[in-house]
């Protein structure tokens, strides 16, 4: 299991969000590229970056916030938050970034999602952010009718390179991680799915192992790191041991 820690941007600060409301933000760096060279000291070997700025105007905003980690750090960098176009992925994917996250357009522009797929092998993901079982858009702003196995099946045969599924109603929360959720669209595709919202400690990250049926292939990791309620090298070890 690869552990992502979690960098979410607004305003040009790390902040972690409150079931994602933008109004709900608690600054814990200034500087998100000494957050990332923090991460990438601990250990890991991914970081998840989200523009929260971008998510909502539908463009990128933090640029230069992002740029910066990427040019601090060697790790990959994986970025989600207003990408919607052609140009904008490419953009990032020249620009340095290894992975680039689809949310709102994989719910309304699937042929972009899968022209992506096709043309940037293993550096597209999607983005499945679900508020009670539904998919949520725009910044987490707007539900759908959509539910998230069924947009994941959506992509099945895409390329998709993962899929990152997000209980909403848990994000920034540490009230533990939806695994049910999780293993339900894991379970669908054959595409790596990784888990995301309320990871709290240890024992999220061995109940995601610990469940039966297809292997989680990772999980981001936010509130539990910047509140210290989860041990980086505990934590690695943990992904890293066999099932």
């Amino acid at each position: 299991m690869i552990l992502y820690p979690a960098i979410d941007l607004k305003g040009g600060q790390c902040v972690r969000l409150l079931y994602g409301d933008m109004n709900a933000a608690t600054v814990f760096n200034d500087s998100p590229s000494d957050q990332a060279a923090r991460f990438a000291k601990a250990g890991f070997e991914w970081l998840h970056v989200v523009d929260l700025d971008g998510a909502v105007s539908g463009k990128s905003v933090n640029q230069e916030a992002v740029q910066a980690i990427l040019n601090t750090v060697s790790i990959p960098v994986q970025v989600g938050g207003g990408i919607r176009t052609y140009a904008q992925a490419e953009a990032w994917i020249e620009a340095g970034v290894r992975r680039v996250i689809l949310g709102t357009a994989a719910v309304s522009d699937p042929e972009l999602v899968k022209r992506l797929a096709a043309a940037f092998p293993e550096q597209i993901a999607v983005g499945i952010d679900a508020r009670d079982g539904r998919v949520a858009v725009h910044g987490w702003v707007e539900t759908s009718d959509l539910r998230a196995v069924e947009l994941a099946k959506r992509y099945e045969d895409a390329g998709v390179a993962a899929l990152i599924v997000t209980d909403i109603g848990r994000d920034g929360a540490l009230t533990g991680v939806n695994v049910a959720l999780t293993g339900e669209v894991a379970d669908a595709v054959s595409i790596p799915v990784n888990a995301s919202g309320g990871i709290k400690d240890l024992s999220d990250l061995l109940a995601l192992k610990a469940r039966k049926g297809r292997p989680i292939a990772g999980a981001v990791l936010g509130k539990s790191l910047y509140a210290g309620t989860i041990n980086p090298s505990e934590a690695l070890v943990a992904a890293r041991r066999a099932a």
